[in-house]
This record gives structure tokens, sequence and C-alpha cells, in this order.
């Protein structure tokens, strides 16, 4: 983690399968620009965590909770989050409970939950974890696009099996505090064009992107996970949301 204090804070969050490992390569090319940035392993996500697969949303939620707090985040100085894909769940929920520590969220190919939703509610009670599934069955669901062979094998080699839990818990939003958070969408496997047409229409996926008050969006046209394949032009993106006060 970069120590310049000078610099909003920014707290970066990867989606299913993935710890803080994720944003190796981001977080060199943030430490270049002096930009204070830590990226977390949520509870679950801990491969060496003998519990992990009962964790929930809400004890990722505490877990970001407490590493703001341990970073002095407060609502005279709040933090830009940076959530990657599945990370939506845990910080749509932060989102509604702690607005006032989130100076702004950026979305990496993702966008805030709306209440009642989950990611995955129909997952299988009786089945523990997810693990990363092969991956031309995962192509089908988001793009590989940009990531090499290498990249690959990584992945595979450092994925943890998401906890079920997380993927059925429904997610519980009674603060519309959280509209007003300014928020940066960034845009790869799906354009922005496709992602205001849907926010418009209602689908699940994006429809309380309508409903945010300050609202930026960038395309960086690549597959889902940025992070490997385009880090410098993200970290490029997070450097400068994370420097608009709104």
């Amino acid at each position: 983690m970069a120590t310049t204090t000078n610099s909003p804070t920014i707290v970066l969050i990867a989606g299913h399968w993935l710890g803080a490992w994720a944003w190796d390569e981001v977080l060199e090319h943030l430490e270049t620009d002096h930009v204070r940035a830590v990226a977390v392993t949520l509870p679950g996500l801990d491969g060496d965590d003998p519990a992990r697969s009962t964790r929930t949303l809400d004890d990722q939620v505490e877990a970001i909770e407490g590493l703001l707090a341990r970073l002095d985040v407060s609502e005279e100085r709040p933090a830009t989050l940076v959530a990657h894909s599945g990370a939506n769940g845990p910080v749509s929920l932060l989102l509604d409970r702690r607005p006032e520590l989130v100076r702004r969220v950026v979305w990496v190919d993702s966008g805030p939950m709306a209440n009642g939703s989950a990611f995955a509610p129909d997952f299988p009670e009786e089945v523990e974890e997810l693990p990363l599934p092969p991956f031309d069955v995962l192509a089908e669901q988001a793009s590989l696009d940009g990531l090499s062979t290498e990249v690959l094998e990584r992945f595979r080699s450092r994925a943890v099996p998401e906890p079920g839990p997380v993927l059925r818990q429904t997610v519980e939003l009674t603060n519309d505090a959280r509209r007003t958070v300014p928020t940066t969408l960034v845009c790869c496997s799906i354009s922005s064009e496709q992602v205001l047409e849907m926010a418009q229409g209602g689908h699940p996926m994006f429809a309380e992107v309508a409903n945010l008050e300050t609202l930026d969006i960038i395309d960086l046209p690549t597959g889902h996970w940025p992070m490997w394949s385009r880090p410098g032009d993200l970290a490029e993106v997070i450097r400068s949301a994370a420097s608009r006060a709104g």
C-alpha cells in the first residue's frame, strides 16, 4: 500500500473467487502515482479460513467497515471504493449502511444492486460453495477477452470457491442516501450505451443505475477482468475518479 496521506484513500474489492492479489498490477500503477490504495480479501475468499464457506455478505460488509476504520476513514475523510463484478453485494450494503464513509464508488464492469435482489437466489441450499467453473463455461457468462494463457493459469491456481451464503443472500437496502454517493461506472465487457439502455429498461442487473444522482460513465473496452487485461488504463481511470470530490 502506498503511504501518501494527502490523497484520497482507495479501497479495491474484487469479485467472485478473487482476493486482494487480483489487484497487484493495478496497485503497482497506482503506487507510481503516489496514490494511497489498498486491496482487500473479503471473508469467504481466504483459502486458509477453515470456515470460509459459511461466510455471508454481512461478514464481508463488517470486514470492509473494519478496514475503513483502520485506515482512519471517516465522514471528514471518506474513501473511494472500487468494486469489481460480484463485489457489488457487500459494497451495495455498505453504501446503504455507511454512505458517509464513501467519497465515490467506482463500479468495474458491475453496478449497484437493487433492494430485494440476490446474486444467485436459486443456488441450492445444500451446496456449500461455487468453485471457479471451467473457462469454456465461464466464457458463456463473462468475457475473457484480453486474458493470456498465463493469466488464466494464475486465475485457476489462485481462485477460491465462492461461499454459497454470499451467492444466496438477499440484499436489503433501506437508505436512499446510498443513491447520493457520487458514482463512476467503468464499462468493459458491456458498453455504456448498453448499460444505460438496460438501466432505463429496468433490467435487474442495472435498474439501480437509473436512480443514481451523480453518475459518470467511462468505456474501457476489454473483458470482464480489466485488472489483468488493461491494468494501467484501469489504474488511471480509478486515480482520476478518486481525485474528484463529486
